[in-house]
Order: structure tokens, then sequence, then C-alpha cells
């Protein structure tokens, strides 16, 4: 049924679990599975040398924990589903949500996989979620894991 699988994942235990379910999904349906991680584009824009880190520390943080989430996603694969085809993406410089439907668009999936916070009232109303708005920017079924 699918061929191309999108996880998206940023490390938390909400995209750990997304990570088992596409796993799984990509190993019962043969398919490829793309793993994505989306960095942030850089707050302090404007601020110039008030932030400690600067852009190029913030950037040097953001791969490293990249590469971290990545080496995770490959692990699982190696344990669950040996041979299963992965293929690794970093997006950068812009917002997660459109980072992951333009990275299901160019790698042509049918299904992204994506992690819910679970936040509920005012949080999910201040902060939003990038989960529902992949799902309402996505043009192919997104499936969201608690």
């Amino acid at each position: 049924m699918f061929k191309r699988i999108l996880l998206a994942s940023d490390g938390s235990e909400a995209s750990r679990h997304a990570a088992h379910m596409a796993v799984g999904l990509a190993r019962a349906h043969a398919a490829n599975l793309t793993a994505v991680f989306v960095v942030d584009p850089y707050p302090y824009l404007g601020l110039g040398q008030t932030n400690p880190l600067g852009f190029p520390g913030y950037m040097a943080q953001a791969h490293d924990h990249a590469a971290q989430v990545h080496a995770e996603i490959e692990a699982l694969c190696r344990a669950q589903a040996p041979g299963l085809n992965l293929q690794l993406r970093l997006v950068e410089d812009v917002a997660p949500a459109d980072g992951i439907v333009q990275t299901a668009k160019t790698e042509g999936a049918d299904l992204i996989v994506i992690g819910s916070h679970g936040r509920s009232g005012l949080a999910r109303l201040m902060l939003g979620s990038v989960a529902n708005k992949v799902v309402a920017q996505s043009l192919v079924p997104v499936l969201v894991t608690r």
C-alpha cells in the first residue's frame, strides 16, 4: 500500500514513538523510509551579537542534535528492519511544518508519520502544533502518533 514513507523527527519522545511506527510500517509494506529533521529558523535575527551562541553556534548545535536523532533512527532500522532502505534528510531555514510537507513532496512520499506532543487547551492555541499544521497542509495522508 505505501511505497515511500516520510518520518518527521525532532528527537522528542513523541517522535521516537513515531519512528517505531514508521519503521514497522516500512517493514510491513516493503517501503522506502525517509527520516527528516527540520532545523528551526534562527530565533535571534536582528539581535546581532546579543546571543552568546550566535548563528554559527546555533547551527552547530542543531546539526549535532540532528545527527544524534538520525543515528537513533538508523540504529532502530538496523535492529527492527535490517535491509530497510533508509534515507536521511536535514532541512534548514524553514518552519518545521513547511519543511516536512515540502520534503514529502520532494521525496514523493505517500505517507507522513509524525509524533504529537499532545498539547491541549491554551498551549495548543498559543503555540500551535507542527503536527496540526502538517495535517492541514499535506496532500498525502498523515499518521499522527502520541
